[in-house]
């Protein structure tokens, strides 16, 4: 595997473009306009299921879609729309909630510059954040990897907005991918994933459309 820069940084924008292809199959996930559904069985940590719709145009990539679960003996469901430009960064999230302890709703919009409102209220806390991390979703790990086009043996910081559920609290949260060797067949893709504020690591594993596959202690793919 290629390895990347010595002090841990991300590359730059003129290799990540050089590099960005998978050194075994040729895919460019920033490229791939995602399937019209996907679906995955929320397990471990808890008992549930999600579906999403994906929709693309010209300029926007929307992900409509849920999650219901039962976490801790306690049932939840969140439902999601969640648009991107292009490039995969997130430009709008509406977020709705409900639990034995009443419904919540919420309105996160970026610039796509790393500046985001909460509800219309400025959100300085995320700044320099370009995607959304939905807690509910095992979606929203594919649009960091979409929108920075990893190779092999590249890393890179990547901070987001993350929602909780079921309240629907905002906050940044660290977050490190490092590409790995592809799988044997090189159709699904690997990644090394952390979030030191959860003391938690695990290896990610996409398939060809960059959408997870097998996301240990969370969910699987179903469909």
């Amino acid at each position: 595997m290629r390895l990347p820069p010595a002090d841990g940084r991300q590359w730059p924008i003129s290799l990540r473009a050089k590099h960005a292809r998978s050194a075994r199959d040729g895919t460019d996930l920033t490229s791939n306009t995602p399937p019209s559904f996907a679906a995955w069985r929320h397990r471990d940590a808890r008992d549930g299921f999600e579906v999403v719709f994906l929709a693309a145009t010209s300029d926007r990539l929307r992900f409509d879609g849920g999650t219901t679960a039962v976490e801790g003996g306690e049932a939840w469901a969140v439902r999601y729309v969640v648009d991107l430009a292009r490039d995969w960064t997130t430009r709008s999230a509406r977020v709705v909630s409900h639990a034995v302890a009443g419904g919540n709703e919420l309105r996160l919009d970026a610039d796509g510059a790393g500046r985001w409102t909460i509800d219309g209220a400025a959100a300085p806390a995320l700044d320099g954040c370009l995607d959304v991390d939905l807690e509910s979703s095992a979606l929203t790990n594919a649009f960091p990897v979409h929108r920075l086009g990893l190779a092999i043996g590249q890393r890179a910081d990547v901070p987001a907005a993350y929602v909780r559920v079921p309240d629907l609290r905002v906050e940044r949260l660290e977050q490190r991918y490092v590409r790995l060797d592809d799988d044997a067949d090189g159709k699904r893709h690997r990644y090394h994933y952390s979030a030191p504020a959860f003391d938690f690591e695990c290896e990610l594993v996409y398939d060809e459309h960059g959408l997870v596959d097998a996301y240990p202690g969370i969910a699987v793919r179903a469909r």
